[in-house]
């Protein structure tokens, strides 16, 4: 802890005395209060912090900054071996002999889901809060049972309770493994705002590494594709769906992103083709996609759609729970026995058009506008085929 005592001017300060201020510093963070003495600028020593001078009022004076300054480290020694959480305020708020504000878990979790309510749209969406609020309920229902309390001090958090967090998540909520942790991390925001706030002195994260579970991620293989491509259905809004599906396959898009896929983001590139310039809903990240024929026949066939016409839309989408039913429909019609979504397109796009046709993992995680191609490689699964033609390459290379 460092101490300072320095005059703090007021910005409308013209000449006289100006009010003596003592700053604790504790780890970069500050504090600071009056001492309720007040010195003339032209007495004072900035770099001793002290009143310059040997008269009878500058000793006094200085007799009583010193006092307040032992005072103050007596404080912060007290707390270091009680280990009680010293930071610049909570010493300052000793100091002044104010009583601690107790932060609890509950209190800070509520606020931060309230401060992200309000950037809803701007910041979050929807479904990121309601994350939070489904975290939070299992927090208190955690804390019920186990500790019998309906909240606790965020200083009670520590390895202990994310372990036995994780058990209830995964015993009593019977959530999956990589469900729970999940939730574990969103608990874990909430700790990183508290030791920011210097309420806790120990990351209980520290130790604490939980591993998620390798997930299957389905796509469809280059024959299943071609088979709902060329299926002829009676129902036009079938139809329709099965198009929206295909343009995804052959894009990379997620649902929310063509939803928004405006006409004036269909560009034409530096080589002279057709791209798709548009930015990612979920991470605004910009995604540059060249426009392939099968996406390009898709796109000119719904340009004089009046649902595309009154909402500058490049395609007709309808709502995700209706287009996931009809992709269940479409994958019995195929002959596909897969739970066929609309997410799998994104899959296949990453994988059956482009991975497994040699395009470079760098070129994909681009195109699907990821900032780490450690997320490109969570969709990315090389096929059968194409380990098996790479490997052919070096047949008679090898003995």
């Amino acid at each position: 802890m460092n101490l300072l005592f320095y005059l703090k001017k007021r910005s409308t300060y013209k000449n006289g005395p100006v009010t003596i201020y003592l700053r604790f510093t504790v780890n970069g963070r500050r504090a600071e209060i009056s001492t309720g003495k007040s010195c003339d600028p032209n007495r004072w020593n900035a770099q001793a912090g002290r009143a310059a001078g040997t008269k009878e009022d500058t000793r006094v004076l200085n007799a009583y900054l010193d006092k307040l300054q032992s005072k103050a480290q007596e404080l912060h020694q007290v707390m270091t071996i009680a280990n009680e959480t010293a930071t610049a305020e909570t010493v300052k708020n000793r100091f002044i002999g104010k009583a601690l504000q107790s932060r609890t878990l509950v209190t800070v979790f509520e606020d931060h889901n309230s401060k992200m309510k309000s950037l809803i749209g701007r910041e979050y969406e929807k479904s990121t809060l309601q994350r939070y609020e489904t975290c939070l309920m299992h927090v208190k229902d955690f804390m019920e049972l186990d500790y019998h309390l309906s909240d606790i001090p965020v200083t009670k958090i520590n390895f202990t309770f994310l372990v036995d967090f994780e058990y209830y998540l995964k015993s009593v909520r019977n959530c999956g493994n990589n469900s729970a942790i999940k939730y574990i991390k969103n608990l874990g925001k909430i700790v990183r705002i508290c030791l920011g706030n210097g309420w806790l002195a120990i990351d209980p994260y520290l130790n604490y590494k939980p591993k998620q579970n390798a997930v299957h991620r389905e796509v469809l293989t280059k024959e299943e594709l071609s088979r709902i491509k060329d299926k002829k259905f009676s129902m036009e809004r079938v139809g329709t769906v099965r198009d929206m599906f295909v343009f995804s396959c052959y894009t990379g898009l997620s649902y929310v992103d063509v939803c928004k896929l405006k006409r004036s983001e269909l560009v034409k590139g530096a080589d002279g083709n057709l791209w798709i310039y548009t930015s990612r809903k979920k991470t605004d990240v910009l995604s540059r996609i060249p426009v392939l024929p099968a996406a390009l026949s898709i796109i000119k066939t719904y340009e004089n759609h009046p649902q595309c016409i009154v909402k500058d839309t490049l395609l007709p989408m309808m709502s995700n729970q209706k287009m996931n039913a009809y992709l269940k429909e479409i994958a019995d019609l195929c002959d596909i026995n897969k739970l066929l979504t609309f997410h799998i397109a994104r899959h296949t796009f990453a994988t059956t058009i482009t991975l497994n046709n040699g395009v470079p993992i760098e070129s994909v995680s681009k195109m699907l506008g990821h900032t780490s191609i450690k997320t490109t490689q969570i969709y990315a699964k090389v096929l059968d085929h194409k380990i098996g033609s790479d490997m052919q390459k070096i047949i008679g290379k090898v003995e």
